[in-house]
């Protein structure tokens, strides 16, 4: 991270918007817009964005897994898939049919 080129004031961003977005673009880093010398927001390319958005999904569901096979240890019941299933039929209005 380059601080003096990557931490920004929101009317800095807003003077040079177009600039900065092709700069995140180019070279992958955000962009911090500080409020009163703070961390504010944080501007990020798209690439990036999905990949620890996708990241922090396949963490949530390794957290989930270990729970369950924590939880068969222990000896309790899991709930059946069937129950899953609709309970997020229920829930969401999605069918696995």
């Amino acid at each position: 991270m380059n601080i003096t080129r990557d931490i920004q004031t929101p009317r800095e961003f807003k003077q040079n918007a177009s600039k900065l977005i092709k700069q995140v673009q180019e070279t992958k880093q955000p962009v911090i817009l500080t409020v009163n010398g703070k961390p504010a927001a944080v501007v990020q390319d798209v690439d990036s964005f999905q990949r620890l958005t996708g990241d922090r999904e396949y963490w949530e569901t390794v957290r989930a897994l270990k729970r369950s096979l924590e939880s068969v240890r222990n000896g309790e019941q899991l709930v059946p898939a069937e129950d899953v299933f609709n309970r997020i039929t229920k829930k969401y209005g999605v069918s696995f049919e």
